[in-house]
């Protein structure tokens, strides 16, 4: 059960919903649901004695438009802003949304009616899913999204799957159900955990490349690391130790010095280790956020009116951990050029084992590149830009959505690196019968051995290479 109280919910509770295709077991807080009905009294209440933008005002440059709040204005409202386009969003993400959006108004300071907060509750745990387009969101709130996601628990929009009693929109709903990035911290959340497990995976794969080559452990060594302690290049070191075994500083390898894609693997991993673990702690915090402008707080018994649309933490970190992902996908790359050379391995060229002039796994480092490339495309910064909309009134956006998009993409391509040198280590670990008994990242050969086939003869790769994808997630548990 994922329990739903405004407070808690977990990154990993988002994760689980995405990947739940059908109803979802969910806890909802009656206590929150109460503070939550609370805050929609009070909003009614002030409603009719101050100005109370979106529900008494018109949204945008019409803010200064006098309206009667209203159902009819509420209506109005989620019917113009429910304009998204281009491709449905993946049902993954709108269950993500859904969930996220539900917490959040549990949070009590949005002043949604019990109704509306009902149906959604009811549509997370029956998995109905409402037609959401992909398009519609800069970073300032995810209008067109949750605009369309309204009209559906009203009636007025069709659902994918399933469906949920149609309710009300009552006054002073439209904008408070609105006004949230929901859809990009869904997003967001997904690619940020994947991209977790896929750092975490590559400690198995630079450690199986580290036997094939023979590495020269004084990279890893304790005494390395205490000299310049940064979190992330110490966690890296020491995993790197406990997966080759090094309870002490073995003897050197068979080189002075390794290339960079061994040596200096804790020093650029370390990096990504952070920026993901800053970006996993941004995210948890967003998805237990209030940010409905404007904010009911039934503490203080008004409303405040900011800026807690603008999503530029999540934008920010989303762009440090593409960037630092980049640059460890870099070396993975780097590590299966020295794979392929012989002077590294001891091995023929490419790993071929058939007559001479055999190709054996050539292929890998164009896929590699072809990938990493898309992988650079997909790390430049999307905050370096910025939007005036709304007739100069809102004159900044975030673009946390763009910048989630873009860490979808990261995490495509950087799977497909890894892969590849995946494939390239097991083959050559195989080829020269290392003895791995004794080592923990033997659980990560094995796993890789027993989906990747061990022919040697020049094949099409595609198939290892996608086998390969399949094990990422058990080598990041190893």
């Amino acid at each position: 059960m994922i329990r739903v109280d405004g407070r808690t919910l977990r990154c990993a509770d988002v994760v689980t919903a995405a990947r739940t295709g059908g109803p979802l077991g969910i806890d909802v807080s009656i206590a929150a649901l109460r503070g939550a009905e609370h805050a929609w009294k009070l909003a009614e209440e002030l409603s009719t004695r101050r100005v109370v933008y979106g529900r008494t005002t018109g949204v945008g440059a019409n803010k200064d438009d006098t309206v009667a709040s209203s159902k009819e204005h509420g209506l109005r409202l989620l019917r113009s802003h429910a304009g998204g386009s281009g491709d449905p969003m993946p049902p993954g993400q709108v269950r993500g949304m859904m969930l996220i959006r539900l917490n959040q108004l549990l949070a009590g300071r949005s002043g949604i009616s019990p109704e509306l907060i009902g149906a959604l509750a009811e549509a997370v745990r029956t998995g109905a899913l409402p037609l959401v387009h992909r398009l519609g969101a800069i970073g300032t709130g995810d209008l067109a999204p949750l605009a369309e996601t309204a009209l559906a628990l009203t009636g007025e929009r069709e659902w994918v799957a399933g469906h949920v009693p149609a309710v009300p929109v009552h006054a002073g709903d439209a904008l408070a159900f609105m006004s949230s990035n929901a859809a990009t911290l869904a997003e967001a959340t997904l690619a940020a955990m994947r991209l977790d497990t896929l750092t975490r995976a590559s400690h198995a794969i630079a450690a199986l490349t580290y036997v094939a080559l023979d590495g020269n452990p004084e990279a890893y060594a304790t005494p390395v690391h205490e000299a310049r302690p940064h979190a992330g290049q110490v966690a890296c070191a020491a995993e790197m130790r406990r997966l080759l075994g090094m309870h002490q500083t073995p003897k050197p390898g068979r080189r002075i010095q390794d290339p960079f894609g061994l040596r200096a693997f804790p020093q650029v991993q370390g990096p990504a280790l952070d920026a993901i673990h800053y970006l996993r702690d941004v995210l948890a915090v967003e998805i237990n956020a209030s940010t409905e402008n404007p904010m009911i707080s039934t503490v203080h018994g008004d409303a405040y009116h900011h800026a807690h649309f603008h999503t530029a933490y999540v934008s920010t970190a989303l762009d440090q951990a593409r960037a630092t992902v980049h640059q460890v996908a870099e070396l993975s790359v780097a590590r299966l050029g020295d794979l392929v050379e012989p002077e590294f391995t001891g091995l023929r060229p490419f790993l071929a084992a058939g007559p001479a002039g055999s190709s054996g796994v050539m292929i890998l480092e164009y896929v590699a590149h072809d990938a990493l490339t898309e992988l650079r495309q997909a790390a430049l910064p999307a905050t370096l830009g910025t939007a005036v909309v709304s007739r100069g009134i809102e004159d900044h956006a975030s673009f946390s959505t763009q910048a989630a998009r873009a860490a979808t993409a990261a995490c495509t391509s950087y799977q497909q690196v890894l892969a590849c040198e995946l494939v390239a280590a097991v083959r050559a670990l195989r080829m020269r019968d290392a003895d791995l008994v004794d080592l923990p990242v033997r659980d990560a050969f094995d796993a890789a051995s027993e989906v990747l086939d061990e022919s040697t003869d020049d094949r099409p790769l595609t198939d290892d290479i996608a086998r390969a994808i399949t094990v990422l997630d058990d080598l990041a548990r190893i």
